[in-house]
């Protein structure tokens, strides 16, 4: 493994400048940037918490000295107008697929994954079809559906003409399984799970594969009468126990499982597996491009076989490497966990990466198409974080967000021989010469700045100089001159106002009283501060949650 250490620290010095102390967890993606391999992330752990705790004991100065030495070493990702290459065999009128299976919430890589398929869609003129693949009645649920269906419609601005369920189509695929059968192509097993592994792993024949079609398909009417329990029975292809890929020996096709279903209830106990149930649906759904990430490539000839056997088209299969959320857990259990300890505020906690999380910091919709379109077709795993969206919004939103002042922790000054001035003209963007008008009475700056410019000149941004005590909370008035000095916020006429940040926890302080004109998820900067995104007002303050800086 090569050396990293002046990787780490660099990233490190730039988290804290920016997030008041380094996380380990937020340094590591980085390094893949540098050529981390995954396999390498136990042993360089412990070198990046040692640089972490060396960088969180320097003070502010410090920081930012040993930064401006290592700048050059932190990654930025050129942002570069890009278009979707073309598809293979593709014309007017393709059909792609958004295949979920309803057993979570949905998060960032699902999102790219859905936009691919319908923005090749509109590239071509084409179809995108929306098909809940609900056929493991142990995790699907209808809260997932409605959950996945608000993001993919009214979040990710997808729309499709029609919404298949695969468990509608159980009548139809017990069919298609008979045909097998009575092709003599699949068979009844009833080994345990153990041997039934041991013997793919050794490439050998169970006895069960030699019984006729005709007593298969005896056993085939027993088994979806209930006469087997759960792990009894499964229906098996005949595939090549001799291949090389292992998925092509004799796989399972259907197996029992005696849950009730959130949409068919107790009317079915045999359910089909994902390898017999997606080739068939693809073909009845007429879907001509199969974009999908490339795990699923060892799948593809046991389904190509299935096809084949059943006199099924084929499609176009397009496959990209797939997309690794390394921000934060994705994994709907943990996250379950998570928020049934009251440690998550729920499936929107700004920590997480879902859909939900996303929306509700304020991430719109055309950041991550336009990270769909960075991205593309890669063949190489992509690793996902928070920055790489921050990075894509921030170029959208910053010309057209409207700039607030935001005090955070806020200290009344004491100013004498302060300047009579009733209000002042502030620009609303750096880059416009529109203006805004703020009243000027008491001023509040934060606890922070206070601290950190004691007994120093400063400027109350675009609005006069003042020498800040040493003591206590009174400030001299110095000259209206704009000087090479420290700019810090401040605030007089103000709104109370909380902000979640992206650890979960809130900051509190006082926003200017523009604020209170804004509409729940109305998106703007508070200067020096960061984005944010109005998520409830309050009778007499405001809730914001933090986008990004």
């Amino acid at each position: 493994m090569k050396d990293f250490s002046k990787e780490i620290y660099a990233y490190a010095l730039r988290n804290a400048i920016e997030f008041g102390s380094a996380e380990p967890g937020k340094i590591l993606p980085k390094l893949f940037q540098h050529g981390l391999d995954k396999k390498d992330i136990k042993k360089i752990m412990p070198q990046i918490q040692e640089i972490v705790k060396k960088v969180n004991s320097l003070d502010k100065d410090g920081r930012q000295r040993e930064f401006s030495l290592l700048d050059n070493v932190v990654k930025v990702r050129e942002e570069k107008e890009k278009d979707l290459p073309e598809l293979p065999n593709a014309g007017k009128g393709i059909i792609t697929r958004i295949p979920p299976e309803p057993s979570k919430y949905l998060h960032l890589g699902h999102a790219l994954s859905f936009l691919l398929n319908y923005l090749y869609a509109k590239k071509y003129d084409g179809k995108c079809l929306i098909r809940f693949e609900d056929a493991n009645p142990e995790k699907v649920s209808k809260e997932y559906v409605d959950a996945m269906l608000d993001d993919i419609n009214n979040y990710l601005g997808i729309k499709s003409e029609s919404i298949r369920y695969v468990s509608d189509d159980i009548p139809l695929l017990y069919n298609y399984a008979e045909k097998l059968i009575s092709q003599d192509k699949a068979y009844m097993c009833f080994c345990d799970r153990e041997t039934m592994q041991e013997l793919r792993h050794s490439g050998k024949e169970c006895a069960h594969r030699k019984t006729s079609a005709k007593d298969n398909l005896k056993e085939w009417k027993q088994f979806l009468a209930g006469k087997y329990k759960e792990g009894e029975a499964v229906l098996r292809i005949k595939g090549d126990m001799k291949h090389t890929n292992h998925v092509m020996r004799d796989s399972a096709l259907f197996r029992m499982i005696d849950k009730p279903h959130f949409r068919q209830k107790d009317k079915y106990k045999v359910w089909p597996l994902y390898d017999f149930y997606n080739p068939i649906e693809d073909s009845l759904m007429g879907i001509t491009h199969v974009l999908r990430t490339n795990e699923f490539e060892q799948r593809v000839p046991l389904q190509d076989l299935i096809k084949d056997l059943l006199g099924l088209k084929k499609q176009t299969v397009v496959q990209y490497g797939r997309f690794s959320v390394i921000d934060a857990t994705t994994k709907g259990r943990e996250i379950r966990e998570l928020i049934e300890s009251g440690e998550y505020i729920g499936w929107d906690d700004p920590r997480l990466m879902t859909l939900r999380a996303l929306r509700r910091r304020g991430i719109r919709k055309d950041v991550l198409y336009e990270l769909v379109k960075q991205i593309g077709l890669s063949k190489y795993e992509v690793h996902l974080d928070f920055d790489m969206i921050a990075a894509i919004s921030r170029k959208l939103i910053d010309a057209d967000t409207e700039r607030y002042y935001f005090v955070e922790d806020p200290v009344e000054l004491e100013i004498e021989k302060k300047p009579k001035l009733k209000s002042v003209k502030i620009p609303i963007h750096p880059d416009k010469e529109d203006t805004r008008n703020l009243d000027v009475g008491e001023i509040f700056i934060s606890e922070k700045d206070l601290k950190e410019f004691k007994g120093k000149e400063v400027r109350l941004l675009h609005l006069f100089n003042v020498k800040l005590p040493v003591k206590g909370n009174k400030a001299v008035f110095t000259s209206m001159e704009n000087k090479p000095i420290p700019k810090i916020q401040w605030v007089s006429s103000y709104t109370p106002t909380k902000i979640l940040m992206p650890n979960a926890k809130w900051v509190s302080g006082f926003a200017e009283a523009g604020t209170k004109k804004l509409k729940a998820d109305d998106l703007i900067q508070f200067e020096r501060f960061g984005f944010v995104r109005l998520d409830a007002k309050k009778k007499d303050s405001n809730e914001f949650w933090y986008t990004h800086r």
